[in-house]
């Protein structure tokens, strides 16, 4: 049975993501979903999955307050090569730095910084939310989706990656921004999969078969 461990450090919309990615093991079959701050069952899963929902500065520093989380996700993802997921601001965790409300480092596991849109159209608002579409899609998670293919955001700061290289996915609002990345056994998405019905189960049912 492989183990999934869904970080639990009091943010990010655990109870839909947990329930997700429940159901997409369901599909997959031979695989088990736990939310968890335990360090021990952190370090040992077969996959971790990082979720995220508001600042960038409030997250970082409620994952640093969770005594021994981020060295077990080292251990797991970093030193083990465990299979690892970003969601929205769990994504933006992985940068070198945010820039929402001062500067605040990040896990420095993707070269790069968390930065405000700048949207060319005034008319745009921010946060961005709702369905849009991910262009270009590329690499294990977008197995079965095509380009076009509409996730839901709720964010208003996004990852600019050093090497754009690494992006797995492109989106626009009043310009294109990188709303997927992988990166060897690293990926993440801006968008939320857990509230993207049939795409978004698709790709946390891919992720849960990836084999980096």
């Amino acid at each position: 049975m492989r183990s999934v461990a869904l970080v639990d450090y009091g943010s990010g919309n655990l109870p839909s993501a947990l329930k997700a990615l429940r159901r997409a093991a369901e599909a997959v079959g031979d695989t088990e979903v736990e939310a968890t701050d335990d360090p021990e069952a952190i370090s040992r899963a077969d996959a971790v999955v990082l979720p995220g929902v508001g600042a960038f500065a409030a997250c970082m520093n409620a994952l640093r307050a969770r005594h021994g989380v981020i060295e077990a996700m080292e251990a797991a993802v970093r030193h083990r090569g465990a299979p690892f997921l970003g969601i929205c601001v769990g994504l933006q965790l992985m940068a070198d730095q945010g820039r929402e409300f001062g500067l605040t480092p990040g896990l420095g596991w993707i070269g790069g910084e968390v930065r405000r849109l700048q949207p060319a159209d005034p008319a745009l608002k921010l946060p961005h939310m709702g369905w849009n579409s991910i262009e270009r899609p590329r690499g294990p998670l977008f197995t079965g989706l095509s380009s076009g293919d509409h996730m839901y955001f709720t964010h208003a700061y996004a990852i600019f990656p050093r090497d754009e290289a690494m992006a797995a996915g492109w989106t626009d609002h009043g310009g294109p921004f990188v709303s997927a990345v992988t990166l060897g056994n690293l990926a993440g998405v801006q968008f939320h999969p857990e509230k993207s019905q049939d795409a978004g189960a698709r790709l946390l049912r891919n992720f849960l078969e990836w084999r980096p």
